[in-house]
């Protein structure tokens, strides 16, 4: 297990993934880290659902929180825990399936979208992008001071997101939040450990 002062959650990108995909989901969640994001965006219903079977038995084998991504009917039905939703889809999702799950979280890129996720129920929001990023090619960060604010303006963890890597996860920590998410350095890293123990 790697102690990290910062909670980290990974978030997945199988395009980003230099080796079998399952494989390097289990060489991350064998580091337990805070969760792991299945984000795969461009798969149907149908084919997240087989996927996120297979990585929830990988998450569970080594007790790390995985959390489903936008398709809630589907992680319903494989009787996942926690969920994280773009806001427009945590904004049609009903009461009694938001009574499912055990942690919702939403991606957030402004003050106002921060506290409405909050207001809606989630457990956790995700904030950024905060610094430059492949990931977000030609759109400018929104930086230090907007991830400030908009964990002054809830209640509940906010995780930056956006090209941190140890050269800069204190700066997010001084700014408020509660960790941070990682994609594609935990997708392209040689040593998944070593890339960890360097989150200090």
């Amino acid at each position: 297990m790697i102690i990290c002062m910062y909670d980290i959650l990974c978030v997945t990108n199988r395009s980003l993934c230099k080796e079998d995909f399952l494989q390097r989901v289990e060489k991350i969640a064998a580091c337990r880290p805070k969760g792991i994001i299945l984000r795969e965006k461009d798969l149907t219903e149908e084919e997240y659902k087989k996927l996120a079977e297979q990585v929830l038995k990988l998450c569970e084998r080594y007790e790390v929180p995985c959390m489903l991504h936008s398709f809630a009917d589907a992680a319903i039905k494989l009787g996942a825990e926690n969920i994280h939703l773009p806001l427009h889809i945590l904004r049609e999702l009903d009461g009694k399936k938001k009574e499912k799950f055990k942690e919702i979280g939403a991606s957030c890129h402004s003050v106002e979208e921060a506290q409405e996720a909050e207001r809606l129920g989630c457990t956790y929001i995700t904030a950024g992008h905060i610094f430059a990023t492949d990931c977000k090619k030609g759109l400018p960060p929104r930086g230090l001071a907007f991830l400030q604010a908009v964990c002054q303006s809830v209640s509940i963890p906010v995780y930056a997101i956006g090209g941190i890597g140890s050269e800069n996860i204190a700066s997010v920590g001084k700014a408020g939040a509660k960790g941070a998410c990682i994609m594609s350095g935990l997708m392209q890293c040689e040593d998944v450990e070593q890339f960890l123990r360097a989150l200090k």
